[in-house]
Parts: C-alpha cells; structure tokens; sequence
C-alpha cells in the first residue's frame, strides 16, 4: 500500500498524539526510576483488548544499557490456562525526574505511560495514558488496603476517567495462602 505525503504526515501527527496526557492529569515530579524499578500488580484497570481477560497481570520494569527500560507484561489467560507476555520498551519523554515515559510494544509507535500518583514509600502507583480510555493501579504487591482503592477511584474520578468501568483485576495466583 502506498501513502501520499499528506497522509503520512497526517499518521506522523496523530501517533505524535499519543504521547500526550488527559488534560488535568499531571506526572509526579522529582521521580526516582530506581525506586520504581521492579515488578508491580496490576490491582485495577480500564479494560482494553491487549489486556481483556487477563488475570494476575504484572509489569516488571528493569533498566537497559542505553538508558531505556526493558517492560516485560505478564498476565494469566483462566479460558486457555495460559500465560501471557508482552515484552516492550520505554524511554523518559523529558528527564528522568518526571514520570512521564512513553512505551512501546510494537516497534516505533509509542504511547504515553504517565504516573500521576505515587504512595510515599512508592508502595502504588496511578498511570494514565495519552487518553482517558487507559488507567492503572499499580501496587508492589498483589493486594492494596481499601484506602488506596478509595484514593485511586477518587482521584480519577476527579480527572474524568469512567470510573464505573473500572476492572478490578484478580490476583488470586500471587496473593499468599
């Protein structure tokens, strides 16, 4: 298929886009990428169709040799009694203080990975993408005080996202006997 240069440039503006934030939605500021690296649970998500149906989802973020991160996502398929990765790569979009990165899993198209929230002792973790049809809770282990459930629910409440269709994501596999 070929592409006129009106139509590429058209493609190159809107996955330019992608990178972008939910108006309102602001990344954490004086981000430290070491305290972030490691495994999370995801405890709640918007649903999606790289994700639908899944169950005990991870994301596991390490540093490259170029300054990248190596994500790898895993997650349990219960219909199929399989699991799931997707391996991707992401790269700060400013400096390495904000927590906004852009990942990709498919080559040279990116999207936005923004971290608007984070528990002191960086225990969970709120993430949006470019839009408001994507949002996390990321929490370091597989089950989170109801608190944090309650400030997530709130706070993207607040910024617009559709709580109501929030996926509470089954981590059963992980969680200690």
């Amino acid at each position: 298929m070929k592409f006129s240069r009106a139509s590429l440039l058209i493609l190159l503006l809107v996955l330019g886009g992608c990178t972008g934030m939910p108006p309102g939605v602001a990344p954490v500021q004086n981000f430290e990428l070491q305290r972030y690296l490691g495994t999370w649970y995801e405890i709640a998500r918007l649903n999606h169709s790289f994700e639908r149906g899944l169950e005990a989802v991870t994301a596991s973020y390490t540093r490259n040799g170029d300054g990248s991160l190596a994500v790898l996502n895993r997650g349990y398929r219960p219909q199929e009694s399989t699991w799931e990765e997707a391996e991707g790569v992401a790269r700060f979009v400013d400096e390495e203080t904000t927590a906004h990165l852009e990942v990709s899993f498919f080559g040279p198209f990116y999207s936005s990975y923004v971290v608007f929230e984070l528990g002191e002792e960086y225990e969970y973790a709120f993430v949006s993408g470019y839009n408001r049809d994507y949002l996390w809770l990321l929490s370091r282990t597989p089950e989170v005080d109801e608190a944090v459930k309650a400030r997530f629910v709130a706070r993207a409440a607040e910024l617009g996202f559709a709580v109501d269709e929030l996926l509470m994501v089954d981590q059963s596999r992980h969680a200690s006997p």
